[in-house]
């Protein structure tokens, strides 16, 4: 058993999402195009076997392969696991099994979700079949899943041009993690601190490293870093990047300025947004101080102080 997070750790849902967009060359376009149509392809390897779902090079003697053929709807679970409890963006919505089936004229198997009623219902060897979608685009979720079978079996792959009107030339596949996230002792007195406009850093009793955020132990020795030392809240810009690509669900326009930031004080350097100074303005030695989010639990983001930049040799270490 797992033991519970001291008290004073700090936790917090988080979620990283983003789309991937992707290209479909003709073996690949073929079948998804082909699952709209309620078609399964799959494609014949140099010896002579079936895969599905079908790949673009042999496994084996990494030739190309466009040797299309059609296989049943019908198959036979190879290997399955229960999952009683689905998560956002699964196949069912109720407990299923994770099954891998291979299809009638397929010498491979697909991964994909079997709706039973439960784990007793499931077995190796069982006979099961494709459950459509209601409505198809022409991706892997056109099949909603599997469903137990009882009839024969579905035949020999035949062959099958690949040939549809309308083929899918690219797919969005959606990349989403949730998870909870416990930043651990020295990290949450560091947010603790945000939240006051101060800004610790732990240093390190060996190398008198102080390290911003907080580590908890110094990276180059292994040893804990218990001393706390505040740091800031003024810093140089040490190196930066220009955004140009804008991210989805970020109120931010293009372009704009990610830095790494060395807080007077630090030894290790944050990275934040710049701005209050034009885009093509930002440089290397620029001092800059920090500019509060509306509810002044964090640094929104940097702006210029009007000093003098700073000599290089007073940062050329922390790049």
């Amino acid at each position: 058993m797992t033991p519970a997070p001291s008290p004073e750790v700090l936790q917090a849902p988080l979620v990283v999402e983003f789309p991937f967009t992707r290209s479909l060359g003709p073996v690949q376009s073929a079948f998804l195009t082909g699952l709209r149509e309620r078609t399964v392809l799959g494609v014949r390897t140099t010896d002579g076997r079936v895969l599905v779902p079908p790949v673009e090079y042999d496994p084996v003697t990494a030739d190309e392969l466009s040797d299309l053929v059609e296989v049943a709807a019908t198959g036979t679970v190879t290997t399955w696991a229960w999952n009683p409890s689905p998560r956002r963006g699964q196949p069912l919505r109720t407990p299923f099994a994770w099954v891998l089936v291979r299809l009638d004229g397929a010498d491979t198997a697909l991964l994909h979700a079997l709706d039973a009623p439960g784990p007793d219902a499931v077995r190796t060897g069982m006979r099961v079949r494709i459950r459509w979608a209601a409505e198809r685009e022409g991706a892997i979720t056109d099949i909603a899943c599997f469903e137990p079978y009882d009839g024969a079996e579905g035949g020999e792959a035949v062959p099958h041009s690949g040939t549809f009107a309308d083929p899918v030339s690219g797919i969005v596949a959606p990349a989403r993690l949730d998870y909870t996230y416990a930043p651990g002792r020295a990290q949450s007195r560091y947010l603790r601190a945000l939240a006051d406009h101060t800004t610790y850093g732990e240093r390190c009793p060996s190398c008198r490293k102080v390290y911003v955020p907080p580590r908890g132990a110094c990276p180059t020795c292994g040893v804990a870093t218990d001393e706390q030392v505040e740091v800031g809240p003024r810093g140089t810009v040490t190196t930066f990047c220009i955004v140009n690509i804008k991210a989805r669900n970020l109120d931010i326009e293009v372009p704009y300025v990610y830095a790494h930031i060395a807080l007077d004080g630090a030894d290790l350097a944050l990275h934040a947004r710049i701005g209050g100074i034009p885009y093509d303005e930002v440089r290397m030695g620029l001092r800059v101080e920090p500019v509060w989010s509306e509810d002044g639990r964090y640094p929104d983001h940097y702006r210029p102080t009007g000093e003098p930049d700073a000599d290089y040799d007073t940062y050329k270490e922390l790049l």
